[in-house]
């Protein structure tokens, strides 16, 4: 009786181990098939190949113009071509701003006469006057530093904002995070005590002279004042001139001005799933870019990268448990309506989806991902680290994803991903006239093509763990 006794409960304790054990991994198959997957990126260079078509054969792309209407086209015909099972767009209405005649930045009333700076408007900037601004200027650091100097020094001159991105980050992203505020929010601060204008320094990492753009977010019932980015050797002379003359002038002319709203789209392709057809796995990035470059990393990357997930399935003959989406999202740029179209729309169909990844921090070397999700699938996914090849994907971080799929977890609670590549090189370029193909390299290219398609492949195998499916 005691060794029968015995004998259930080991089993018990046996049955009850095993039942909180992970799931297996057919670790042999998945390195097969994973190398299978960088093989053919690294060797095809069709996704390089497909940005090469985006960046110089349609080019800048701000939501409205011409371009981002070629672009939507672009996008339709390519997913079309490669024969996936269902390809759409949803249309949406976005901003339409035009930046019009180069930026004059000039310093007046100097010894030299006139000094001219390399500005660009930021995106959504008010135009001046036909005949330009002339003001006296007034350097600050911090928008904190504008509330303590306040309508007595502020009224009537011209804001410079000249907090610097911070070169002692090694993740960059916390270098552009920790000056951004004074483009997005300095227009509107400065605004508040009379200022007629606002200058920034570009919010870049880079040493050289390239004015970077971005948006601003004008506050309502604050009148809208014009607001540029000087390059980082501008916004250094800039500084120098007025420590040597506080009374000098800056002339500030721009012509940038606001159009009604137009009609865009945003394509999407799928795969559809085998066994689980209802439950979607979103992989995009956004097809809109800046128009002072052709957006090649920001984020043309992202797009090709969204596609050849799926191009990659079907040239493999991956066949998908889920059904696999690639979204090309319109105006994340100056409004992110493509991202709120999109899950606007999933909510009211009643769409599924298992988990939505975002690349959109360039086309660099892949080193891991950011996830928001259950501690459980982050252990998850932690656990195939070792089917990555050595230098491609080496970590997975607590908190992730992208604004554009951003609204999808806020408004369904879809769990997100970020794509992190290397960022040393992101902000020299981003938002800035330097963002072409030829500052992308083709097989850090395809190395973050691979790295996505083969955590999407993983994904659709195994499920996420500790989630209803």
């Amino acid at each position: 009786m005691l060794y029968r006794m015995r004998h259930v409960l080991c089993g018990l304790i046996v049955g009850l181990l095993f039942s909180v054990q992970p799931p297996v991994y057919a670790q042999s198959e998945d390195e097969t098939t994973i190398k299978s997957i960088f093989d053919e990126r690294l060797t095809s260079g069709e996704m390089y190949e497909l940005l090469r078509e985006l960046c110089k054969d349609i080019g800048p792309r701000l939501s409205g113009s011409e371009g981002a209407a070629k672009a939507v086209d672009w996008g339709k015909q390519v997913m079309e071509a490669y024969g996936f099972d269902r390809v759409f767009l949803q249309e949406v209405m976005v901003p339409h701003w035009e930046r019009g005649e180069k930026e004059q930045v000039q310093v007046v009333n100097v010894p030299e006469g006139m000094i001219e700076l390399r500005a660009l408007a930021i995106g959504g900037s008010v135009g001046t006057p036909a005949e330009g601004i002339t003001a006296e200027v007034v350097i600050v650091n911090s928008l904190d530093e504008v509330d303590a100097l306040g309508r007595d020094k502020i009224e009537g001159k011209i804001v410079f904002y000249n907090r610097a991105f911070d070169q002692t980050v090694v993740s960059t992203g916390a270098g552009y995070g920790g000056a951004v505020d004074q483009r997005g929010g300095g227009p509107s601060k400065a605004a508040e005590y009379g200022a007629a204008a606002v200058v920034i320094r570009s919010v870049s990492s880079a040493f050289d002279d390239e004015p970077h753009t971005g948006g601003l977010r004008y506050r309502d019932g604050i009148e809208r004042i014009p607001a540029a980015a000087l390059g980082f050797h501008s916004a250094d002379r800039l500084t120098e001139i007025l420590k040597e003359s506080p009374d000098a002038k800056l002339y500030i002319r721009m012509t940038s001005q606001w159009h009604p709203d137009a009609r865009s789209y945003n394509v999407v392709g799928e795969i559809r799933g085998s066994e689980k057809p209802d439950e979607i796995i979103l992989v995009g990035g956004h097809l809109d870019s800046w128009d002072v470059a052709e957006g090649a990393h920001d984020d043309g990357a992202g797009c090709v990268h969204a596609i050849s997930v799926l191009r990659t399935f079907k040239k493999l003959g991956i066949r998908p448990k889920h059904t696999i989406r690639a979204v090309l999202f319109m105006n994340e740029e100056n409004g992110l309506r493509g991202g709120i179209k999109y899950a606007e729309l999933a909510k009211a169909n009643g769409e599924k989806h298992l988990i939505a990844l975002e690349s959109d921090a360039g086309g660099f070397s892949p080193r891991g991902f950011g996830v928001s999700a259950d501690d459980r699938v982050i252990d998850q996914f932690r656990s195939w680290l070792s089917l990555f090849p050595r230098n491609t994907i080496s970590y997975i971080n607590k908190g992730g994803g992208g604004a554009d799929i951003g609204p999808l977890r806020r408004e369904t609670g879809t769990p997100t991903i970020g794509f992190i590549p290397d960022s040393q090189r992101m902000f020299d370029l981003h938002h800035a006239p330097t963002d072409v193909f030829e500052n992308v390299n083709r097989r850090e290219l395809e190395l973050g093509a691979a790295s996505i398609t083969s955590l999407i492949y993983l994904i659709d195998k195994y499920g996420l763990q500790g989630m209803a499916q």
